[in-house]
């Protein structure tokens, strides 16, 4: 089965995900086929902390990739502030 889901990078402390799609059998931090975008928890002030390809997301759902529940939530994030960043 293939899932969307993060893989971590970053140093100790400051951590950076990627968001990736991959085969569910494939470790973490492992091979993956397609990066869709990235997850930055630390971000500070003007910088960007979530970033997806929709039209790609939409692609892999659409071919039957499961979301892991975090990025499910992230989806849902990044879609409340899409319209904020197209009105700016």
């Amino acid at each position: 089965m293939v899932v969307i889901r993060l893989s971590r990078g970053g140093s100790k402390g400051r951590p950076f995900f990627n968001i990736v799609v991959a085969d569910k059998r494939v470790r973490r931090d492992g091979r993956f086929i397609e990066r869709l975008g990235f997850y930055n928890p630390s971000a500070k002030g003007g910088e960007e902390a979530l970033r997806i390809a929709q039209d790609r997301l939409t692609y892999w759902v659409g071919v039957g990739a499961q979301t892991s529940p975090t990025v499910e939530r992230l989806v849902k994030q990044a879609a409340k502030q899409q319209p904020a960043a197209a009105a700016a």
